[in-house]
């Protein structure tokens, strides 16, 4: 049986990530399917399931994780997971050894010899990941975090207030660049939003090299492919997937965030947006060290109301496809 190799996204989401994956997924070679965000979910759910060396709750944690793989918004197509089948190829009873699983069958189902996972926040799993035997290329993905702001701005999903959302992102790259120190430099590449936008095929090419996998064409006509397709219609914000490079897709804050919101987002946040190469654009008078525990807490309130609203607000179509996961997530902590 052929060795299957993992591919790891990480970074923070609305940095361009299902762009990078439907481009990787045009790689013969690269099974990339849409995350359900396993681990991401399931962790803190372990609890509910008890001792996962008995076989029933080790059984019972494979059923609902096939569950939200087969309910997810963009679905896996061509691609069947079942339980049993799962559990006769783990070879330990742990939630890490289900991923691994999982997406070695996606990839041998697709013909593929490389999975690629875009579940983001799994750099904070990367050791329970690597303990099942994967050693995988780390594709570190960044971009401009006031951009990635006001995009959550926008998204059915995540933070709202500019406050936890420059705390979110600091975090993120935080812990991105830690698991670079602790990674070999020939399975851990760092690719920039911007560079890519202004430059995909010379920046696709190179990360094929990192790979050691043939370049395809196939990887600039990702907007014409099915799994765009399918992604673009599980939800609007992922409709950009479906055109061409939006090559102006850059420095947006500037014209739709707040001097104001700028300002808190570089307080909290300016010394690693520096660090990744990116300037500042408040007077250094007006950044600050710390804000008050009277201002943080405002800034919570505001971002749960702010969530409110949005999802009072969200198009109820998109609503409806997240719905069967955030039922079965409802279900187990009901156990």
């Amino acid at each position: 049986m052929n060795t299957i190799q993992g591919i790891q996204m990480i970074g923070t989401q609305r940095s361009g990530s299902n762009l990078l994956r439907v481009m990787l997924d045009g790689i013969r070679e690269i099974a990339a399917p849409h995350p359900p965000h396993i681990l991401q979910r399931f962790l803190p759910l372990l609890p509910k399931y008890g001792d996962l060396t008995d076989q029933s709750n080790f059984y019972r944690l494979a059923q609902d994780v096939c569950e939200l793989v087969t309910v997810n918004p963009v679905p896996w197509e061509g691609i069947t997971i079942r339980a049993d089948e799962v559990v006769a190829a783990c070879r330990q009873q742990t939630l890490y050894e289900l991923f691994r699983v999982i997406y070695e069958s996606a990839a041998r189902q697709t013909g593929a010899s490389f999975w690629l996972c875009k579940s983001m926040k799994n750099m904070l799993y990367a050791e329970g990941i690597e303990s099942t035997g994967i050693s995988p290329y780390y594709i570190y993905l960044y971009r401009d975090g006031r951009d990635v702001a006001l995009s959550f701005k926008k998204a059915i999903v995540g933070e709202k207030h500019i406050y936890a959302l420059a705390e979110n992102w600091k975090k993120d790259q935080e812990a991105a660049l830690r698991l670079k120190d602790r990674t070999a430099a020939d399975h851990f590449f760092m690719l920039n939003y911007e560079t890519l936008i202004a430059s995909p095929e010379k920046m696709m090419r190179q990360l094929c090299n990192f790979l050691h996998l043939p370049y395809s064409d196939r990887v600039m006509d990702y907007y014409k492919s099915r799994e765009s397709e399918n992604t673009a219609v599980a939800g609007k914000m992922w409709a950009n997937v479906t055109k061409p490079i939006l090559k102006d897709n850059t420095k947006k804050f500037l014209r739709e965030l707040s001097s104001e919101d700028i300002a808190i987002f570089e307080s909290v946040a300016g010394d690693l947006l520096q660090q990744l190469g990116y300037s500042l654009y408040t007077p250094l008078d007006l950044l600050k060290g710390s804000f008050s525990d009277e201002e943080i807490v405002f800034f919570n309130e505001e971002n749960i109301r702010l969530k409110n609203v949005f999802i009072q607000q969200a198009d109820p179509a998109d609503l409806a496809k997240r719905r069967p996961q955030d039922e079965l997530i409802n279900r187990i902590k009901q156990y």
